[in-house]
């Protein structure tokens, strides 16, 4: 054989190994298909300069924190400049950061760091509407050009005797009131779906979606890795400003007065998703970064969510993934093993093929884990989320059980949405229980600040249940949640199929398991109820096969201990226990596979030397 084919040969000869041994170490997913994505409140996160709010540094502050407890990616509620009417997500400038949280200088230090520790950064997006005090709509409002249409502005019905027309239509605010304001600059009305002070863009006009193209760009250039998109299915209303339906008159300045069939989730606002999906990919394949992501935001009909992954003929790709809302607003503490059952299956089974789907357990705007479930159900529902099939998302606080601050007093609400229903109503509307600031320890503040008051108050237990706490204690929620998270890597978990079962009344059940070695499975039994039950895990899994099987996780108050055995035919699951039981995906299995793989590897490669011996 000539020199040159000896050495093409031995070239292709290590290439092919190479590639074979790497493929052998690495999944073949993007970091996000798996990814336990957990949402920041700045403002509640960590304070470093004992103003009384959480700022950039604080969480840079706590970012081993983060990488300690198993995060792949975390989530910043808005950090841009704003004068905080609805706590950051009325934008006044989308390219700088508000003073209050830190600088653009903070930020990038933010990302820097993050990236040391193998963390994502993703970041708040809020492309429906901006501050009445964003630069746009100062012009829009004067109507200078080019800025006159960046905004949804109507003159009014005229009234007759009248000298200022009435509003458009019955159109209302999500935050109470009509959604309409009169601006005695120009003469019109311009339209906020949310607070007064959140005028909504105009998405017919090209320049502003070219404006949210270029903000894109510059925060991925940046080093931003994400982007969850806020209230996206409010960007659009009729073209023709048309009365909505009635829905239920008892109040017609609440927002279920009428049927939103002008105001939300017209179609045509998943043509933008799917350009600014482009805009992402465009900027990841010139530059050679890591996977950049989209995330939805969509309180609406399962169809209508499931549409933001791509078009109707999956032509068209959109987001990587819409929020999923399932667990937030179809299940609670009264729901049993086949309502779990119910909604779960429906979820993955209409999930578009070969798409990603997410759980979100908690946020935010929703109340916490423990005071939507029951704090008796806390550990059944973290253990729920990281064992579920896809991304989970989750947030802060709910890894150490905070639950929420219900007995804060009007005084202290800062919340417009409950703030503008008055001090009779605004415990059932207003979101600062569950964004009261996180509890590290049992000091000052909770450990969160310095100050002598915070932006808003401490839970006034949290000397009882903080971080701090239940790192030193034997067994705990965190202690659960991390555990929990670690078992989430395992190969059973990130490929595993899926199959449940309502195995009890109040006991549901689902198995993960791998289609090509059925021996390899896990088990996640959760019981929602407060009696104990016995059952078989042959009702859920046929191929566990005789005598016992392991115990891998349970929750703070259990009967069993890890690495236990326990029989599979007779198992005793108490009260609201969670439990997760099985076998691994033995390090044997993965050794057989990649001896196929290398044996493969040299059947190729010999039959390449006899080729080239035959020249």
């Amino acid at each position: 054989m000539s020199g040159w084919k000896c050495l093409l040969a031995v070239a292709c000869t290590v290439g092919f190994l190479a590639s074979s041994i790497r493929g052998q170490n690495q999944t073949d997913t993007d970091w996000w298909k798996t990814a336990v994505l957990y949402q920041i409140y700045p403002r509640s996160f960590y304070d470093t300069d004992g103003n009384g709010v959480g700022d950039i540094r604080g969480v840079t502050a706590k970012l081993q924190y983060l990488k300690d407890t198993g995060i792949d990616a975390t989530w910043l509620s808005p950090i841009f400049q704003s004068p905080q009417r609805d706590f950051g997500y009325d934008v006044s400038d989308f390219l700088q950061v508000d003073p209050l949280f830190g600088t653009n200088g903070d930020l990038e230090e933010l990302f820097d760091e993050a990236r040391k520790l193998g963390l994502k950064i993703v970041l708040d997006f809020v492309p429906n509407h901006s501050s009445n005090e964003h630069w746009w709509f100062v012009q829009s409002e004067l109507g200078v050009e080019p800025y006159r249409d960046y905004y949804v502005w109507h003159p009014g019905r005229p009234v007759p005797g009248q000298a200022r027309p009435d509003v458009p239509n019955n159109w209302n605010s999500v935050f109470y009131g009509s959604a309409w304001e009169w601006s005695e600059i120009r003469q019109e009305y311009y339209l906020h779906q949310f607070e007064v002070g959140q005028p909504d863009l105009n998405y017919r006009n090209p320049r502003v979606i070219e404006e949210f193209d270029n903000i894109l760009r510059f925060w991925m250039e940046r080093g931003a890795s994400g982007f969850r998109v806020d209230a996206i299915n409010h960007m659009f209303e009729d073209a023709l400003f048309r009365d909505e339906p009635i829905n239920d008159p008892s109040d017609p300045l609440s927002y279920g007065y009428t049927h939103h069939i002008y105001t939300n989730n017209l179609l045509e606002t998943y043509d933008v998703i799917g350009h600014w999906r482009k805009v992402i990919d465009e900027f990841v394949e010139q530059t050679g970064s890591d996977a950049i992501i989209m995330l939805t935001e969509a309180y609406t009909s399962m169809d209508m969510v499931l549409r933001f992954y791509q078009s109707d003929d999956g032509s068209e790709q959109r987001a990587h993934f819409p929020f999923n809302f399932v667990l937030l607003g179809e299940l609670n503490g009264d729901s049993n093993a086949r309502d779990f059952k119910y909604v779960i299956d429906r979820w993955l089974e209409n999930l578009p093929r070969g798409k990603v789907t997410n759980w979100v357990l908690g946020n935010h705007d929703q109340p916490r884990v423990g005071s939507r479930y029951g704090e008796e159900r806390i550990d059944a529902m973290n253990v729920l989320l990281m064992t579920l099939p896809g991304v989970a998302v989750t947030y802060n606080g709910e890894e150490i059980g905070m639950v929420d601050y219900r007995d804060m007093a009007w005084e202290d609400s800062l919340d417009p949405q409950g703030c503008n229903v008055g001090p009779e109503l605004y415990q059932w509307k207003s979101r600062d229980p569950q964004r009261t600031p996180f509890q590290w320890d049992d000091t000052h503040n909770a450990g969160f600040s310095t100050a002598n008051r915070t932006w808003l108050p401490v839970y006034p237990y949290y000397r009882q249940s903080n971080l701090r706490k239940q790192l030193e204690s034997d067994r705990s929620h965190y202690q659960v949640y991390t555990e929990a998270i670690k078992l989430r890597r395992d190969r059973v978990f990130r490929e595993g199929a899926f199959r449940s079962r309502a195995l009890t009344e109040q006991v549901y059940g689902f198995v993960r398991y791998l289609k090509e070695d059925r021996s390899a499975f896990f088990i996640v039994l959760i019981n929602l109820g407060d009696e104990m039950t016995e059952v078989d895990l042959h009702d859920l899994y046929d191929s566990i096969g005789d005598g016992e099987v392991r115990v891998f996780l349970v929750g703070t108050a259990s009967r069993y201990k890890i690495n236990q055995t326990v029989e599979a035919t007779q198992l005793l699951v108490g009260p609201y226990e969670s439990i997760i039981l099985g076998k691994e995906a033995s390090s044997s299995t993965d050794t057989v596979t990649g001896c196929f793989k290398l044996i493969v590897s040299l059947c190729a490669v010999a039959t390449l030397f006899k080729k080239l011996n035959s020249f």
